[in-house]
C-alpha cells in the first residue's frame, strides 16, 4: 500500500507540475500576443500549451484510476480477512502455540510473528524500540531453539502446508504436466 500511497503522491505533484506549466504557457501566450508576435511563434506556443493541458489531463486521469484501484484493493483485503477469519484464528493459535513448544521467551514470539509478518530487523526494533542487534540475537536464539535455519525456514514450517495441491489431479500429474 505504501508504494500505491507514493505513486498517488507522484502522480499529484506531476499533474501540479503540469497546470503550472498551462499557467505559464498561457501567460506567455497572452502576452505575446498583446505585444503582435508572430503567428508561427503563437501557433508553436500553442502547441506546447495543448501538450501540456493534455499531459495534466492523462495524470488527472491516471491519478483517479489508482485511487479506485486502491479502494477495490482495500475493500477485497477486508473481504478476504473477513471471510478467513477463523482460519487466520486458527493458524495464529497453531503458531502460538507451536512457540510455547519450543520455549520461546514472549520477546522471541513477539519476534517470530514479525518475521512471519515480513518485516525486516530495523523495522521490528522500531517498532519494539529496541535495537537491530537485540532484534538479531533474538531472531537466532528462535532459529537454535526451533532447529530452523533462517526466516524463510520460519515461514515455510507454518506456511507450506497450507499450500495444499489440487485435489483434482494426483500430484504426479501435475508435476508431468508442468513440465
Amino acid at each position: 500500500m505504501s508504494y500505491d500511497v507514493r505513486r498517488n503522491r507522484v502522480t499529484r505533484a506531476a499533474v501540479a507540475m503540469f497546470a503550472t506549466v498551462v499557467v505559464l504557457i498561457g501567460w506567455d501566450l497572452y502576452v505575446d500576443y498583446g505585444e503582435g508576435v508572430g503567428l508561427w511563434h503563437l501557433l508553436f506556443e500553442s502547441l506546447i500549451f495543448f501538450v501540456a493541458v493534455c499531459g495534466m489531463v492523462l495524470m488527472w486521469l491516471q491519478l483517479d484510476q489508482t485511487r479506485a484501484d486502491l479502494e477495490v484493493a482495500l475493500v477485497e483485503a477486508e473481504q478476504w480477512k473477513t471471510e478467513s477469519r477463523e482460519i487466520i484464528e486458527g493458524l495464529g493459535m497453531a503458531i502460538e502455540r507451536q512457540f510455547e513448544r519450543w520455549n520461546l521467551t514472549t520477546a522471541e514470539a513477539d519476534i517470530g510473528l514479525l518475521l512471519l509478518k515480513g518485516l525486516s530487523h530495523k523495522e521490528i526494533a522500531d517498532l519494539r524500540k529496541t535495537s537491530e542487534r537485540t532484534v538479531r540475537e533474538q531472531s537466532r536464539a528462535l532459529y537454535r531453539k526451533s532447529s530452523l535455519s533462517g526466516r524463510s525456514s520460519l515461514s515455510a514450517f507454518f506456511l507450506e502446508d497450507l499450500l495444499l495441491p489440487r485435489t483434482d489431479q494426483p500430484v504426479s500429474g501435475r508435476i508431468q504436466n508442468e513440465r
